[in-house]
């Protein structure tokens, strides 16, 4: 197992006679897989949600969604299940894989009752993870369709960010229209994971399928990227850095001593993380010193990481060096995937916009930031986003409130590419 680095500039030509540049980098990450090495077995939590409202047909399709998902996992793994209402309870222990019915039972014997306490069944389902979490990748799928009515959201996000501590991933997944998505948001954010949204009963197995084939795929853990700039370089001061892809989120960094470390967590060997810098550059000190030199070094990335399968921690990838091109007669020559990639962050942070203006009471205000972010989206190729957020602004144009279903849909569509762009 090994690391994939790529970098991109925005633009790798720098005027030489101006004074300060602008430039995004886009730093792409994912595993490469050895040969004859797989994946370490996957140490799986699902902490389900089985209050009172998800009576009936909901919880149904939850259980069999949760069964089909334990028949697609290998006798290696690891799975374990937590329920919550309002308290917390194990339903299945920590355990191998192999007793495939005895487990299945046990998820069917799920009854509907109660309130909802998220932090209890996250709380729980970290200490049934860290059980199993030697030598495998320990993921935690959270679900809920309401309110955290009898817990405290604010310890769902120290759990969440206590996870990522011990190596441990969560995702969160909305049942229906009545969980707030702000909460899961944090949840997963914090916790490293995605957000996934299950509008009806029947999407339960696609959505569980989905994020089950995502984390099948991780190679490497408790990823870090290690940035060194150059003495012209800095970060811009305001929301410098975020993860652009596979989920949009803005990525807090530590330094230590000259570096800056940004935690990326897992990665997989068939998507890439992609993360966005945005960079000051200030090449008029490099050029009084080297004035005969083309090129002007920017900064080296390496990546930091564990490889579970072979119990190895802290491996580090080869570093690589990013310079840009000193030119006197300046041409701008965009990099159209690194655009992409400013624009997929451009249309997340407009939808933001959007949201706390339509909270604020602004509705028209929230149409025409919907609307910036359609056009974004269109401009990506991402045609299913733009649709999406299209028909929401045209709605509170037309004075109509958004649904709870079109604020979820909003949402997702925000912070990730609903459709890759056609090649020409």
């Amino acid at each position: 197992m090994s690391v994939n680095l790529t970098c991109k500039l925005s633009d790798r030509h720098l005027d030489s006679n101006q004074g300060n540049s602008q430039r995004q980098l886009a730093i792409a990450v994912s595993a490469i897989s050895g040969v004859g090495i797989n994946n370490a077995p996957l140490n799986l939590c699902l902490v389900l949600d089985h209050s009172g409202s998800m009576g009936g047909q909901p919880l149904d399709t939850v259980k069999r969604a949760a069964r089909d998902l334990v028949d697609q996992m290998y006798p290696q793994d690891r799975i374990s299940v937590v329920g919550f209402d309002h308290k917390a309870k194990v339903v299945v222990e920590n355990q191998p894989v192999e007793r495939i019915e005895s487990i299945k039972e046990k998820i069917q014997s799920l009854k509907a009752s109660g309130g909802t306490c998220i932090d209890d069944g996250i709380k729980l389902g970290l200490q049934e993870t860290s059980k199993g979490k030697d030598g495998t990748i320990s993921q935690i799928f959270v679900l809920t369709d309401g309110e955290n009515e009898h817990g405290d959201n604010e310890r769902c996000f120290q759990f969440s960010r206590l996870a990522t501590e011990y190596n441990m991933t969560l995702h969160s997944l909305g049942f229906g229209d009545s969980w707030n998505q702000d909460v899961l948001e944090r949840i997963a954010d914090a916790g490293g994971g995605a957000m996934a949204y299950i509008p009806s009963p029947e999407a339960a197995g696609a959505e569980f399928q989905k994020l089950l084939k995502r984390v099948q795929a991780i190679g490497l853990t408790n990823a870090h990227l290690i940035l060194q700039l150059a003495p012209h370089v800095r970060l811009a001061e305001l929301k410098p850095i975020a993860q652009v892809a596979p989920d949009t989120i803005e990525l807090p960094y530590q330094t230590e001593g000259d570096a800056i470390i940004v935690r990326l967590g897992d990665l997989m060997t068939d998507v890439e993380r992609v993360v966005l810098f945005n960079l000051y550059i200030s090449p008029a000190s490099y050029i009084a010193s080297y004035p005969d030199q083309s090129e002007i070094p920017l900064l080296t990335a390496q990546v930091r990481y564990d490889i579970p399968s072979l119990a190895q921690i802290n491996s580090l990838s080869p570093s690589v060096a990013i310079a840009a091109e000193l030119v006197k007669d300046f041409t701008p020559q965009v990099d159209p995937q690194v655009q992409n990639h400013v624009l997929a962050l451009a249309k997340y942070r407009q939808t933001q916009l959007a949201e706390q203006k339509l909270q604020e009471g602004d509705r028209a205000g929230a149409a025409t930031m919907l609307q910036s972010a359609a056009k974004t989206a269109l401009q990506m190729g991402d045609h299913n986003a733009s649709t999406i957020l299209q028909n929401n602004a045209t709605r509170l144009q037309e004075g109509t409130f958004l649904s709870e279903s079109e604020r979820k849909k909003t949402r997702i569509a925000s912070k990730t590419v609903l459709q890759a762009p056609t090649n020409p």
